[in-house]
């Protein structure tokens, strides 16, 4: 056994510690490096699991709104043309996610001075007791236009608690993950987002299935809303039972977390945030466009049944969820920057080819394409979340990934289906949010051409 002062014994065949097989000591240059921390195993599945169901809970709050667009819109503009109605209806949508880069730079600054898993802990609160309380505002036709404007408050405090629930909970999952699994790790993110969007993608299918147009409008629309007080209060529970991460706990014994992490952030790690917001374009747009806006579009534009789109959604997510871990294993094994490599690619030549089938209104071949962009944007969104974790040091990670990752939303990702559903009608061209999801995958395509691979290094 050695002591604090002798070097360890490493096995030169492998690389590694036999007794620790999770710490590599050599990198495949030669160079050596340091040991993960040694953490239980016990404890890594306890993380994983808040870490799931606390981002489940809140994604699936956040998301209801948009599988129930077409009856919202009807419930609090009831006066205008349905499609100004639906246009309304994701402006608001989109105006939530202006507060997010506000709520970026908030979660960011209190996860990296207070820790992360306190700012996970409060932001689950805001976004269900926000989620809870869209269900209880009365329709237009009961208080007016206090209706709209108390759905906007709501709807900016779920975009506020959401800009801190992806960047820290992907955060805390890679300062616990050993080195060599940091993208599986991480990918437990997007795979919980993904899930609670399947879970309301579900709900909503089956309230548009068995209730009546009437009792959807009157008040089955609220049945979703209302789960958000329990699921929140529970996911609440679990993350408070952990521990905040080995890598914050060491920053905060030694007192070396910095008083103003934006200051620092914009000082010295400037070109990381430029970059990190140019990668993140194509999940922002292809999250948004592909798992939230995709039912109204099928219904709208291709005249498929509301039951039909939301069922091909919910396919599409359960393939999703099953793609998105296997693909963090393959960025563990081949990098990050070649999996966002192959997934811009990907999206820039079969995204309008695929767009112009679902047009068809085959119903099968609706199906089989959403299957096939759900398992492009898993490419992307599997390895996201550890790249962005990774290029920022732990003092400003937090930070960091919260302002890059929502500055891009906020910008293209919460617009999205506002933006598609104004391109169809000022165009005439059903095909042009396709077009659209090109360009942001030739935007994020030539970001992250730029960046240097992170995953077989040392976390800052």
């Amino acid at each position: 056994m050695s002591t604090p002062h002798e070097p360890q014994k490493v096995d030169e065949r492998h690389g590694a510690d036999p007794a620790n097989p999770d710490t590599s000591l050599i990198s495949l240059s030669g160079q050596q490096r340091i040991p993960d921390q040694k953490v239980a195993s016990a404890t890594r599945k306890k993380v994983v699991t808040a870490s799931f169901i606390g981002n489940f809970v809140e994604w699936f709050d956040y998301a209801v709104y948009g599988y129930l667009a077409i009856t919202i819109s009807k419930v609090f503009f009831p006066e205008a043309d349905p499609q100004v109605a639906l246009l309304s209806t994701f402006a608001l949508f989109a105006i939530s996610f202006l507060v997010r880069p506000i709520g970026g730079f908030f979660w960011g600054h209190y996860g990296d001075r207070v820790g992360r898993r306190e700012a996970l802990a409060l932001s689950i609160l805001i976004m269900s007791a926000a989620t809870f309380c869209i269900a209880l505002i009365p329709s237009y036709s009961v208080i007016g236009i206090w209706a709209p404007i108390l759905l906007l408050v709501m709807r900016v405090a779920q975009g506020f608690s959401a800009s801190g629930e992806y960047a820290g909970a992907s955060a805390f999952l890679v300062e616990y993950a050993p080195r060599r699994k940091r993208g599986l790790y991480a990918a437990v993110v997007p795979a919980s987002t993904a899930t609670g969007l399947l879970l309301g993608s579900l709900i909503a299918g089956m309230l548009t299935t068995l209730l009546s147009e009437e009792d959807l409008t009157n008040w089955g629309w609220r049945l979703p809303f209302l789960l958000a007080a329990p699921m929140g209060l529970i996911g609440r529970y679990i993350r408070s039972k952990l521990e905040d991460t080995p890598a914050f706990r060491e920053l905060a014994e030694k007192d070396e977390a910095i008083k103003a992490p934006a200051k620092d952030l914009f000082r010295d790690h400037w070109k990381s945030l430029l970059l990190a917001s140019g990668v993140v374009l194509l999940n922002a747009v292809g999250f948004y466009v592909i798992l939230s806006y995709m039912p109204t579009y099928l219904t709208t534009v291709v005249k498929l049944p509301e039951g039909q789109s939301h069922f091909a959604t919910t396919v599409a997510l359960l393939t999703y969820i099953f793609f998105i871990l296997g693909t963090g294993m393959l960025s563990d094994r081949f990098g990050r920057k070649r999996m966002l490599i192959v997934a811009s690619v990907c999206f820039i030549v079969l995204t309008v080819p695929a767009f112009m089938i679902l047009d068809t209104g085959n119903f099968l071949m609706i199906l089989l394409i959403q299957i096939l962009l759900g398992g492009m944007l898993t490419l992307n969104d599997g390895t996201l979340p550890s790249f962005l974790a990774e290029i920022f040091p732990t003092k400003v990670r937090y930070s960091g990934f919260a302002v890059s990752f929502n500055l891009s939303n906020a910008l293209f990702g919460g617009t999205a289906p506002f933006v598609a559903t104004w391109l169809i009608q000022s165009t005439g061209n059903d095909l042009a949010p396709g077009f659209y999801l090109v360009a942001a995958s030739i935007v994020s395509l030539i970001a992250v051409s730029f960046a240097v691979e992170t995953s077989r290094k040392k976390l800052r």
